[in-house]
């Protein structure tokens, strides 16, 4: 009879630690926190973690064969152990990308494996259309492009249709009369001089996107999210960015797919996505010719939903082979 057993999903590897790890001044106040994990002698790869402003955890370096890469991984402007702590200031789109280059030449490494999920996605394809050169290959996951439809959907009408329990809580902070702009009222909020207001707002905005990434409520994520020190960075650099429309020309990345030709890569995007809906993952998948693409049929947007990191770690295997 034929073999009609389904192949085990792939899940992280070990635990590891990092061999070594620093800070980078990388000008304007700001030292970058960064991490070397693998073998130092393994495949150049650099993960782009999301938010902006969520900064990396020890899973994330779980996602590489430790045998085949030597992994960087750093945490972006302002969050985790970078500092200032929630900088605003000199915190942008493009001195992130020019972060990443400056990381490049600290390693040694020619050319890298970029992989980014979320926020990580549009800063990946910032990065790769800006160094095409020095990307040995992409990987994507739940790809968000900082479109107005995008933001619309997530932080003005749309998410809400389908979480109509959890938006009451993201309202709450807001006035009535201020609803109509949410971003605007809530970077007021999360930039104002009274703390106790400041907080307020950027617990709100962290618990919203804790309790809709996922295809089944993991209660752990909204501790994690409302947690004082990660809120705080989180909320405030997300809506800085997204005030700002990510410091890109309205459709920039989708319009400037070209310059991904020849880079091999892969897109991993959850059906039941809500926090970025499949239709712009599609959108690439059918003008970057080069990538693979999956649309996870049980899945929302977070990488550790099982059939998401299932092809998250095939993506990194197979490319450790190129």
């Amino acid at each position: 009879m034929p073999d009609t057993a389904v192949p085990a999903l792939r899940t992280l590897y070990p635990p590891i630690e990092p061999y070594r790890s620093g800070h980078l001044e990388v000008g304007d106040g700001h030292s970058v926190y960064w991490e070397l994990c693998g073998n130092p002698n393994g495949k150049p790869a650099v993960f782009l973690h999301g938010g902006p402003g969520a900064g990396c955890s020890p899973d994330h370096r779980r996602q590489f064969d430790p045998e085949r890469y030597n992994i960087l991984l750093f945490d972006q402007r302002g969050c985790g152990r970078s500092t200032p702590h929630a900088g605003l200031e000199a915190n942008t789109t493009w001195h992130l990308v020019s972060d990443i280059e400056r990381l490049r030449v600290m390693v040694g490494a020619e050319q890298w494996l970029v992989f980014g999920g979320s926020w990580g996605s549009t800063l990946g394809l910032a990065y790769a259309q800006t160094h095409p050169e020095r990307l040995s290959a992409l990987i994507l996951r739940g790809i968000f492009t900082v479109r107005r439809s995008e933001i619309q959907w997530f932080y003005q009408e749309g998410a809400s249709w389908l979480f109509p329990d959890q938006w009451e809580g993201f309202l709450k902070p807001i006035p009535e009369e201020e609803r109509s702009d949410l971003l605007r009222a809530y970077r007021r909020r999360l930039t104002s001089a009274d703390a106790a207001v400041a907080l307020e707002a950027a617990k709100a905005w962290s618990r919203w996107e804790a309790e809709t990434i996922t295809l089944l409520r993991d209660p752990a994520l909204a501790e994690t999210y409302t947690g004082d020190v990660f809120a705080t960075a989180f909320a405030r650099i997300e809506n800085h960015y997204f005030v700002h429309g990510a410091w890109l020309e309205e459709g920039q990345l989708l319009r400037d797919a070209g310059r991904l030709r020849g880079i091999p890569g892969c897109i991993v995007q959850g059906r039941y996505d809500v926090c970025t809906p499949a239709r712009t993952a599609w959108e690439f998948h059918r003008v970057w010719d080069e990538a693979e693409f999956h649309l996870v049929p049980d899945a929302g947007h977070a990488f550790n939903e099982p059939g998401i990191l299932d092809r998250l770690i095939r993506a990194t295997d197979s490319f450790a082979r190129g």
